[in-house]
């Protein structure tokens, strides 16, 4: 009797590792990106992506000439160059009515406005005052949060003007086993108005994608898959049957061993 317990407590183990096993297995077309594409296959994207500045955007503006003279009142920095110290620039944040701002020339709304096109702007609003001015233009917010079933959830600083989903999900350490690939949720924010896109990673036309270039604050979610799911419930259901399981299983033994 007590060999036949220790059979059906080895099967019941058995059984409930091959249940793990084949809740977690994921076929070749749920994991593999861009299928369907051919060697040496050129794919051309239509993506014309530029970004636009959204409201509480914050932004690092330089204006320069050849002569620093002419140009210094319309730079905002922050105390007076003392002891070989530099002054710290002031960065422009764009308000609730979509403006910042500017030295000398007051308001000026570039909300919805490129970098380039901004910059076209304000040398215009420059004309009386300089000669060919030079300005630069940095987007000092620039972040996405990548969040779900990747193996570095997070939110993360760009650096340069512009970053692609995939690069994006690249610096959360790319996606884990158990994401769903081929529905992957982009939301989106623009001065309040939030819009919510999905991207098919498993397709090549994801390249043209309305979201394969993301704006800032961008949140880009995935879903766990359906094994992922039933094993978060198999993980709480299996640690009470395996408790039981082994309860009785102590409690034959111990009453067969009497016997």
């Amino acid at each position: 009797m007590i060999i036949k317990t220790r059979s059906i407590a080895k099967i019941s183990l058995v059984l409930i590792t091959s249940l793990f096993i084949f809740s977690s297995c994921a076929s070749k077309k749920d994991v593999v990106y861009f299928q369907g594409t051919s060697d040496y296959e050129t794919l051309v994207s239509d993506n014309s992506h530029t970004n636009k500045f959204k409201i509480d955007d914050v932004l690092g503006i330089y204006v320069s000439t050849l002569d620093p003279l002419p140009s210094a009142p319309f730079n905002l920095f922050k105390g007076a160059e003392e002891g070989g110290f530099r002054p710290e620039q002031l960065d422009y944040i764009i308000d609730k009515n979509g403006e910042i701002d500017f030295p000398v020339i007051g308001s000026v709304k570039i909300v919805g406005l490129s970098p380039e096109e901004t910059k076209v702007l304000l040398k215009e609003k420059l004309k009386p005052y300089l000669k060919d001015p030079i300005i630069n233009i940095r987007l000092k917010n620039f972040t996405v949060t990548v969040l779900g079933e990747v193996n570095r959830p997070g939110t993360y600083p760009v650096l340069g003007e512009q970053i692609t989903i995939l690069e994006a999900i690249g610096l959360a350490n790319d996606l884990t086993i158990k994401g769903i690939r081929s529905n992957v949720l982009v939301i989106r924010d623009f001065n309040g108005t939030k819009v919510s896109t999905r991207i098919d990673l498993t397709q090549k036309n994801a390249l043209n994608s309305p979201v394969y270039y993301l704006t800032q604050n961008d949140v880009v979610y995935v879903e766990p898959n359906q094994s992922a799911v039933s094993s978060y419930g198999l993980d709480n259901r299996a640690t009470i049957w395996t408790s039981i399981a082994t309860a009785l299983i102590t409690s034959s033994v111990l009453y067969l061993s009497t016997r």
